[in-house]
């Protein structure tokens, strides 16, 4: 006769060996690597766009940009092999009013000057692409996207080949009329687009940096106030970028080479004088008010990165705090590039490394709205909390 069981005692079924308790639930099913794979590969496109920005800068301020008249997606990857080919390119630019305009009398050694920039430039976007189409390929076709990726990842080439349209958009507006440039808007738009493609590049960056489970603990730790604070930061940073791609559309940086005021003013002289008399077209063509709108956003983005750092103090997480304090301590290094870049009339090395800082504090900004949604957890004993 069996004893009597204690009330403490486990009751199992008799020979039957105990299920070990299972772990990782969440990251079942999902190939081992695919996360770290797929993050290197984003890394590269996030470093060659942040390349296709600077030699975008750098086409722009050589007026490198209306140098090839044509849209050609896939014959135009070849550049000119022979003397005919470089003459005949040279004649189609000959046409344009850039050249009629501005440029009359170009040799053809010159030309070829602003034809490799804008080349150059094309073709980085061209790569970019094939690289996001190779990389997509490879991982859906070996089933190495984890859940809830594959559209995600699909989103950035359908932001590629719309960028890839809008940059002939933005082209087309300078070969025509009296045009001696792009149109300032379309610049705008072309250069907004390329910081929403790092946007979204970034952060999935960040979030294939975690494991599924540690990113659905840490949002229940999330701080709805930091995050509130970091979507406006996100919004008020991309506003400052395109007032950058404005300023840098109409060459507002090389006028008033002055700080704190504008030529002895705090407001430009003739801020609202544009030449087809109406005023509301000021904000995209008059250099003054250009400029001081984009000094303006400036001087407000860095007081308000000081705020969300302020109130971050309060945060429970240190990743939290460090994020906000460092996105505003590089808001006031990006300010001064800032200042230097209109005290010299944006010279090409100060200028572009203006711009490098704008994808920077970009990041920064994406890297601190984040981390408030889903904090990195850390430990009292550790004193990393």
């Amino acid at each position: 006769m069996a004893g009597n069981r204690s009330i403490f005692e486990e009751v199992t079924t008799e020979g039957a060996p105990k299920a070990a308790p299972k772990g990782g639930m969440i990251e079942a099913g999902r190939p081992k690597g695919a996360r770290r794979a797929i993050r290197i590969w984003l890394m590269v496109i996030f470093a060659m766009v942040m390349a296709m920005v600077a030699v975008g800068g750098l086409t722009r301020l050589t007026d490198s940009g209306l140098s090839i008249t044509q849209w050609n997606p896939i014959m135009g990857a070849l550049p000119p092999l022979n003397a005919a080919d470089w003459q005949h390119q040279f004649d189609l630019y000959k046409q344009s009013p850039q050249y009629l305009i501005q440029n009359k009398g170009m040799t053809l050694g010159q030309f070829k000057f602003i034809y490799w920039w804008e080349w150059s430039h094309r073709n980085l976007g061209r790569t970019i692409g094939m690289v996001w189409g190779l990389g997509f390929l490879f991982f859906w076709l070996t089933r190495r996207i984890p859940a809830g990726y594959t559209r995600r990842l699909l989103w950035l080439g359908v932001l590629g080949g719309l960028q890839g349209a809008i940059g002939w958009w933005m082209v087309s507006s300078g070969l025509h009329g009296r045009m001696i440039a792009v149109a300032s808007y379309r610049l705008a738009t072309h250069l907004g687009i390329a910081f929403i493609i790092l946007g979204f590049t970034a952060w999935y960056i960040l979030l294939l940096g975690r494991k599924e489970a540690e990113l659905i603990q840490a949002r229940r730790a999330r701080s709805e106030t930091m995050m509130t604070l970091g979507t406006i930061l996100m919004i008020l940073v991309f506003i400052q970028l395109m007032l950058g791609a404005l300023t840098a559309g109409i060459d507002a940086g090389r006028y008033f080479p002055t700080w704190p005021d504008m030529n002895g003013r705090f407001f430009p002289a003739d801020a609202f004088q544009v030449a087809n008399g109406r005023w509301f077209f000021a904000f995209f063509e008059n250099a003054g008010l250009v400029q001081f709108n984009h000094r303006m956003m400036g001087y407000i983005l860095v007081i308000f990165l000081w705020i969300c750092a302020y109130v971050a103090r309060k945060s429970p997480h240190a990743s939290v705090r460090r994020a906000f304090l460092v996105a505003a301590c590089w808001g006031l290094v990006q300010m001064t590039l800032g200042i230097f870049t209109a005290l010299y009339a944006a010279p090409l090395h100060i200028a572009i490394v203006h711009q490098f800082g704008a994808i920077i504090l970009w990041a920064l900004a994406i890297r601190a709205r984040n981390l408030a949604q889903y904090p990195r957890l850390g430990s009292i004993r550790k004193g990393t909390a």
